[in-house]
Order: C-alpha cells, then structure tokens, then sequence
C-alpha cells in the first residue's frame, strides 16, 4: 500500500531546464570575455575565473542532460524512472571542482614565485572582472529558487556563486594593481578562488555520497517519524522503517505498520493508511510512502534485525 503521487520538483520541471539554458548562455558569452580579457591583460586569476566559467558552462551542459534523462517515465526496470541523473550530473561537477581548485593552486604559486614573469593590465582586467560580477549575479538570481529543489540544480548555482565570489576577487586585485602596481595580488586572487572552491566541491560531494549510500535526507529525523506513526489510531507498533532519497526533493518512506485486531478488513484499514500518508506528506514532505499492514501478531518468515 502506498501513494503514488510525484511532484515534478527541482530539474524535473521544464522552467527549470529553461532556467539552465539561459544560464548556460550567459555562462558561455562571459566565460570568452574573460578568456579574450585574460590573454589581453595577462592576468593569471582572469584566466583562472574563465577556466572556472568554462567547467560551469560543462557543467550546465551536464545538468541538461541529466535533466532530460530524469524526466523519462519510470519502466518495468527502472521503477523509480531515471531521477538519480541528477545525483551523477552533480557528481561529475563536484570532481570537475576539485580538479580546477587544484589547477589554479598550482598556477598561483608558481606565478607568487616568480613575479618579475608577471606583466598584469589592471585596467583592461577590472573592466572585464566588472563584466563577469554583473553577468554572474544574473545566472545566480536564475538559479536561486530551483537549487533548492534539485542537487543538480544547487551544483550549478554553487559553481556560479563560485564565478560570483571569483569576480569579486579579481576585481580587487585589479583595483590593488592599479593603484599600486604590485601584481603578485593577481596571484594571490587566484589563490583564494581555489581556496573558496575546495570546501564547496566537498559538500556537494559529501551530499551525493549521501544520496548514492542511500542515507536519510539531511534534517529528516527517523524517530521522529516512527512516534508519528505510533501516535496514528489504530496504529499498535512500526519496524522495518526505512527513508532515503532518490535526488534532492525527492524523498521516499517505507514501513511496516502493525494494527490493531480487526483493522485489517473492512474500510478501517484504508482510513489507517490514508492516515499515515497524509502525515508523511504534511509533516515531513515524503513524495513516496510505501507502508505495509499487519496484524497484531503477524510473524514474518523473512525477519530480520
């Protein structure tokens, strides 16, 4: 027994793909600005913050696609349908993260290490660190409502956070190299790009394990849950309680539910369980519940701890 209704929350929804496209446009037209800018100016964090629009244009072109498989109907074999798209489009942005962080690590101190081979415009770079803020504010004020529906969706906008973040770094560095003319400040903007970058690759990836460990959702309180279900009429105990999630907003429940004698026949066991659902929905959103009724004393030949 169990509910059948799905949302069409986060990445599955097409105003969410729409919002992904135009990101991906803006992305795209910024990131060969800033690539132009970077061989211009000579500014190793410019070409740093292009790189990093790059991975996020690769990005949302992988959000899309895992946006378009995730929307198929669920088959006989894939029961669930293809939502976990998302969880591995968000894993391949959280390693294409980590990847760049270190790259621009690397190109940083070697650039702090030997400043007299640096030659920074830091006009011609602030200009276009200007352009990349105000584009970047865009794409995120896209994507803000949907991250919080789809982890997919949330990796692109933390990579645009990111360019977001990134700007502003360049920005400084270049007002730094204008006013004073000491260009080891673009090194050390490339730096501190690479530094803001680590610790959000890692939660994205810390989330995706958790999904893919099939862990419960972050803030969902199993016990909390259980006394519930325990407080339902009818209800006389619960086990076997299992939660996880399929994507981000798309938690499912599963439970088996002992009842009261005699609850079993009748319209008594159908109020029960529309009880129960209705619960799950209200208290703790759960798109899929799936609940198991038995009656006091039911023994199950397949028991375990």
């Amino acid at each position: 027994m169990h509910d059948h209704a799905h949302g069409t929350a986060g990445i599955r929804g097409a105003s969410n793909r729409r919002l992904l496209a135009v990101s991906l446009t803006i992305t795209a037209t910024v990131m060969v600005i800033q690539t132009v800018g970077a061989a211009l100016s000579g500014s190793l964090a410019l070409l740093a913050d292009a790189v990093h629009m790059f991975t996020d244009a690769a990005a949302l072109v992988i959000a899309l696609v895992a946006s378009a498989v995730a929307a198929r109907p669920a088959t006989d074999r894939n029961t669930f349908g293809f939502q976990r798209a998302e969880v591995l489009g968000a894993l391949i942005n959280a390693i294409i993260l980590i990847a760049l962080s270190v790259w621009v690590a690397v190109e940083g101190v070697a650039r702090l290490l030997t400043p007299d081979d640096a030659e920074v415009a830091g006009g011609f770079m602030l200009i276009v660190a200007v352009v990349g803020l105000f584009a970047n504010g865009i794409a995120m004020w896209l994507l803000s409502a949907a991250q919080r529906r789809s982890i997919n969706v949330r990796g692109a906008y933390l990579e645009v956070l990111g360019d977001l973040i990134g700007s502003a770094a360049v920005i400084v560095a270049a007002v730094v190299i204008v006013t004073t003319g000491w260009v080891q400040a673009d090194a050390l903007a490339s730096l501190a790009i690479a530094a803001m970058i680590v610790p959000r690759a890692i939660g994205l990836l810390r989330e995706v394990l958790s999904v893919l460990t099939e862990s419960a959702p972050v803030g969902t309180h199993v016990q909390e849950i259980r006394e519930h279900i325990l407080a339902t009429p009818g209800v006389v105990d619960c086990h076997d309680v299992h939660v996880w999630q399929l994507t981000r907003g798309a938690p499912v429940f599963s439970a088996h539910v002992v009842v009261e004698d005699g609850a079993m026949s009748g319209a008594e066991s159908v109020n029960i369980l529309s009880r129960l659902q209705v619960c799950l929905a209200e208290h703790f959103d759960v798109e899929h519940s799936t609940f198991q009724l038995e009656p006091a004393g039911h023994v199950e030949h397949d028991a375990h701890a």
